[in-house]
This record gives C-alpha cells, sequence and structure tokens, in this order.
C-alpha cells in the first residue's frame, strides 16, 4: 500500500508556525445555517460575535492558556472586521482592564453590546489588524467592515496602520469576490507573513478565507494530510501549522545554528574518498 512521500526535512530558520483561527460564533451565523439568504440581510453589517461565541472564546482561551502557546505567540493577526476583532483580544488579550493601568485596552467595555468587561494589552503580543486575511469582499453585509476610525476607538490598542483606507473601499455590494481571487489573497497573505521577524504568529480569520487558501497547499503530501489541512473550521477552531519558505523568500538568518570548529582545528571526515583529500595529487 502506498503511504505517501518520505518524511523531508528542512531548515529551521526557513519555517515558521502559524496558529490559524476561525471566529467564534457571529450574530449572522445563527440565521445563515438555517437560511443562507440570512447572509444577505443588512440587519447583520459587520456582525458581532453572540453571547454563545463568547462561551467558545473563553473555552479557546483556557486552551491557549493551559497548552502554553499564549507564551510562545509573538504576533496576533487580525482580520478587522468585529467579530474577528473579538475574539482576537478575547482569546489572546491580557486580563480584565482597569483605568489605572498604565498600557491602552485592546477593547473597551461592551463592544458589540457584549456586556464584556474592557481587555488588557499588558503581557500579551502585539496585534495587527490587516485585510488580506479578510473573508470574502463583497456582497454579504456581515462581511462589510466599520470605518477604522470606529475600530480605533473600540480597539485601541490594536495596530490598524496597515489598512489603507478609512472606509470599505473593498466590499462591494453587487460583486462577490471570487474563490479564485481569495486563493490569490490568501497567499499574498502567506508571503506578508515572510516579511516578519516573528517566527509564532497567530492568525484569527474567516472560514472562508481558510479553506480556499489551505486548499491550495497539500498536494506534495499523503491525501489525507491535504483533506486535513482543507477541511472546513468550526467555530472558534484553532489548528496549528509549519510554512516553508522555500522560494528563499524570507531572509531570516539561522538563530539556533552553530558553526563549529572552535576553537579551530584539523578535522578532515573520514568518509570523504582519496581524491578529495587535501594533500591528493
Amino acid at each position: 500500500m502506498d503511504s505517501g512521500p518520505d518524511p523531508s526535512l528542512y531548515p529551521l530558520h526557513r519555517c515558521k508556525t502559524i496558529h490559524v483561527v476561525r471566529h467564534a460564533q457571529g450574530l449572522h451565523n445563527v440565521e445563515g445555517e438555517k437560511n443562507y439568504k440570512a447572509y444577505l440581510n443588512p440587519e447583520y453589517l459587520d456582525a458581532p460575535l453572540t453571547q454563545l461565541g463568547w462561551q467558545q472564546v473563553n473555552y479557546l482561551r483556557k486552551h491557549v492558556h493551559a497548552s502554553g502557546l499564549s507564551k510562545r505567540v509573538e504576533l496576533v493577526v487580525t482580520s478587522p472586521l468585529l467579530r474577528t476583532l473579538q475574539t482576537a483580544v478575547g482569546v489572546f488579550g491580557g486580563e480584565g482592564y482597569t483605568d489605572w493601568m498604565n498600557a491602552l485596552p485592546l477593547m473597551v467595555a461592551n463592544v458589540g453590546n457584549s456586556g464584556r468587561e474592557a481587555i488588557s494589552s499588558l503581557n500579551s503580543p502585539p496585534f495587527i489588524a490587516l485585510e488580506d486575511c479578510r473573508e470574502h469582499f463583497g456582497v454579504h453585509p456581515c462581511d462589510k467592515r466599520h470605518n477604522v476610525s470606529e475600530y480605533q476607538f473600540l480597539f485601541p490598542a490594536v495596530d490598524f496602520s496597515l489598512i489603507e483606507t478609512d472606509e470599505d473601499v473593498l466590499w462591494k455590494a453587487d460583486v462577490r469576490e471570487t474563490t479564485e481571487e481569495l486563493a490569490a489573497r490568501g497567499q499574498k497573505f502567506l508571503n506578508w507573513l515572510w516579511t516578519r521577524k516573528e517566527k509564532e504568529i497567530a492568525i484569527v480569520t474567516h472560514s472562508g478565507f481558510l479553506v480556499h487558501t489551505l486548499r491550495a497547499f497539500g498536494n506534495d503530501c499523503h491525501p489525507s494530510v491535504k483533506k486535513e489541512m482543507g477541511a472546513r473550521f468550526a467555530n472558534c477552531e484553532l489548528r496549528s501549522m509549519v510554512i516553508v519558505d522555500r522560494s528563499m523568500i524570507g531572509s531570516d538568518v539561522p538563530t539556533t545554528n552553530y558553526p563549529g570548529k572552535i576553537p579551530c582545528g584539523l578535522d578532515f571526515p573520514s568518509d570523504v574518498g582519496e581524491d578529495e583529500a587535501p594533500n591528493s595529487i
């Protein structure tokens, strides 16, 4: 029986570990599961998390801390929609915020009528919002974001500087982004990750973005591995993966490699052929 390709090796400094998360249950998910046409309802514009969604955030947060992941993540990248921002800061943010703290909160109190207390940025990694990991652009109001200026007030410690326009100019009421366009955007996003110095990054995004981005990979793996990577995500599901820089996009230098021969000494290997010996004629 064919077991697929053999294990392969790659230099560690050419790899990054990513922890990809689909947002917790949003208000639109509840009605959308009953009737897909509900996603066209303007009432769900940039839908917030439900109370069940916040419970899912709490459970994932406990897992992230129990597994030690909270201490390893160096950066959190999030889609700039309300449900992903709430999920990101709820899972990877600090503890409760109080006014005496000498740091901006990641989220102010009661965002999206959640009844949640403010969330501190102390002892948490930096957070960056990025358009390239959004859900499909267009048609569905739930996938249209609010203005960045509104988000900056609600999520003061999140970095929105990489978003070029205050208003959402990427979302069109009558044009839905194709799956091919979304997959290409996903590849662009992964390429962007290689410009970052961080080696372990959490990404909080959406079902469509994840499935169409990840299904483009794994063709050189056993079919079961490709199937695992391309399976749809449940709300607030986290999967950890390693991405490899085979095209030399990144410029990271190895931090754990050691050159050896210090102090310098003779070290000609015994398995080298005689014609390779230094004194061969």
